[in-house]
């Protein structure tokens, strides 16, 4: 199982990274997370330079694909350089959003009949491009799924877990990094809102 997080020029830290530390939770020899970039470096928009683990191509044959957001988005999907490398197919792959990242999969017309959530800069550029925004953090449809602020990746990374390796591996992986005196609060927030989704869409395989 191969989960990569697409991260471009002036990423948002907290959209790529949450994800990528909750995905690590899941300790198996064949479960691998890894930061996908368009460039072997990428400055992030508080000037943190990381280096990319896998290239676009390759992200693009992974079992599941997290587009994170930052301040360059809009530019992203305006050069063909970089989206010409992006691949993606909802009916072989999970496929999730973060943020702007919603507006990514907007261009690639994977958001066509599907509502998304984002944050509210990038509201407006995602209508613009014809898909219906909601005002809600989560989001999902069988094997796509937004959403929306920066703290909203966990539960991003709690549906691709819980549609992976099931319920009670999520509910322990947000355990882990819920704050000290308020796990079962934080374990029940975040599984009101990823549960329907789970419990309406097929699992994956």
């Amino acid at each position: 199982m191969h989960i990569s997080i697409l991260t471009f020029d002036s990423f948002n830290e907290l959209d790529s990274f949450i994800s990528y530390g909750i995905l690590n939770r899941i300790k198996k020899p064949e479960w691998r997370v890894s930061i996908a970039g368009s460039s072997p470096q990428i400055t992030s928009m508080n000037g943190m330079v990381v280096e990319r683990q896998i290239d676009l191509n390759e992200a693009s044959n992974t079992d599941v694909v997290l587009v994170g957001s930052g301040m360059k988005t809009r530019d992203v999907v305006l050069d063909q350089s970089i989206m010409s490398q992006l691949s993606l197919d909802p009916s072989r792959q999970l496929i999730g959003a973060q943020c702007s990242g919603a507006l990514v999969l907007a261009k690639l017309g994977l958001l066509n009949e599907v509502p998304a959530c984002t944050d509210l800069t990038t509201k407006p550029w995602v209508q613009e491009a014809g898909v219906k925004v909601l005002n809600q953090a989560f989001y999902a449809s069988q094997n796509t799924a937004t959403a929306g602020g920066c703290l909203s990746s966990t539960y991003l990374a709690a549906w691709v877990i819980a549609r992976i390796e099931g319920i009670e591996a999520m509910k322990n992986a947000i355990d882990y990094v819920a704050p000290v005196g308020e796990k079962e609060a934080y374990v029940d927030l975040v599984m009101q809102q990823v549960m329907p989704f789970i419990e309406r869409d097929s699992s994956y395989n």
